[in-house]
């Protein structure tokens, strides 16, 4: 029994292994077919609510693949003319973020810690990024020139683009037959165990990419409504860039009002537009606490915002762009292995039950004759 144990666990980890040298070798055509798993794993509760509700597989999966590429269209012709636009007013007001702050931030600074505060040559630094800020159409017209010059690189980056909707298609349609035939390769013994740990990640996954995925996308459209309606002119660039943020908790609170406040005073020059950013941030702050956080997330377990912080930076630095791409599913499976393996310690003779219960036993009675005693 022994040897068939070793055995297992050997053959196990040759597959764990293999499987993450195949993934390192693949990573530069893994792209589309992670995006499509992705997009796959995020809409199948979709197509199962639309089974249930009697429709068949293939038209639910229709059903949701069309509404897909719908919402894409739409947010290619609506929001990509609009954002690069506030990118490029964006670039141009950076150095009068400069300049506010040697005008204003820097003497205050100064006045509270010191005339030897230095930040050092600003007017350098400024004449360096305008330089480089001058240069950045002809960079982009290199590029492009380069982009239409190779035409294997166009060749690949469309067959990348157009392999992501054919791959969501055919994995969203037998999603649930693919789970289940999964579930019969598993080793007998262990697949009540790793059923039950891959239900707990998917908790966990779902818990965030389900749920804190569509707070980030509400908040976001909430913070750019916001400040549209107070007239800034980076309204959706800055409201987005707070939803991005809000992936980690009360970071695109905090990134959002410090840039959406400049960007305001910079455009109007009155102080009182502060108040109005602040308010429109305050909303959404409240929003997400008391109706979005309770409403899409709920009390299920999420990845702790350390967490996913490392996990993305980590699989980029590992994987590049593909490392970024799993790092949170594979951040939600090695947190639920840790609680399992941080559980099966605390009741191992490493971690020593049989003393801490013997000296508990023992203060317990120590606690008992001193009672004793006091009575008499």
């Amino acid at each position: 029994m022994d040897d068939f144990v070793t055995s297992q666990r050997f053959f196990l980890l040759l597959v764990t292994l293999v499987s993450g040298y195949l993934l390192y070798l693949l990573g530069p055509i893994l792209s589309p077919f992670l995006v499509g798993a992705l997009l796959a794993y995020l809409t199948d509760p979709v197509a199962d609510r639309l089974e249930l509700a009697g429709v068949s597989r293939t038209n639910s999966v229709v059903i949701v693949f069309v509404f897909l590429i719908t919402l894409s269209i739409l947010l290619v012709l609506l929001l990509v003319p609009k954002l690069s636009h506030q990118v490029q007013v964006m670039i141009l007001q950076v150095p009068s973020v400069i300049a506010l702050f040697e005008d204003k931030a820097l003497p205050a600074i100064q006045a509270y810690l010191g005339d030897d505060v230095s930040f050092g040559d600003l007017q350098s630094f400024k004449d360096l990024a305008a330089s480089h800020w001058q240069k950045t159409g002809d960079i982009m017209a290199q590029v492009a020139a380069y982009i239409t010059r190779s035409g294997l690189a166009i060749v690949g980056w469309l067959a990348n683009l157009l392999l992501i909707p054919v791959v969501t298609f055919y994995l969203l349609r037998d999603w649930d037959v693919m789970i289940e035939k999964i579930g019969y390769l598993l080793p007998r013994n262990l697949e009540p165990t790793v059923s039950r740990w891959a239900k707990e990640s998917d908790e966990v996954l779902g818990a965030f990419m389900k749920g804190q995925l569509l707070v980030m996308l509400v908040l976001g459209c909430v913070y750019a409504v916001g400040l549209w309606l107070i007239g800034l002119d980076l309204a959706l660039l800055l409201g987005m860039l707070a939803g991005l943020a809000s992936i980690v908790p009360y970071m695109g609170f905090i990134v959002g009002i410090i840039a959406a406040g400049i960007a305001a005073y910079l455009q109007f020059h009155d102080p009182m537009i502060l108040l109005w950013v602040a308010a429109v941030f305050g909303v959404g702050q409240a929003l997400e606490g008391m109706v979005l956080t309770p409403l899409l997330v709920g009390d299920k377990i999420g990845l702790h915002p350390v967490a996913v912080i490392f996990a993305i930076m980590a699989g980029g630095q590992l994987f590049g762009f593909v490392g970024v791409l799993i790092a949170l599913p594979v951040a939600a499976v090695i947190m639920v292995f840790l609680r399992h393996l941080h559980h099966g310690y605390k009741n191992s003779h490493l971690y020593g039950t049989g003393m801490v219960k013997e000296i508990t036993e023992d203060e317990s009675l120590n606690v008992q004759d001193t009672e004793v005693n006091e009575q008499r």
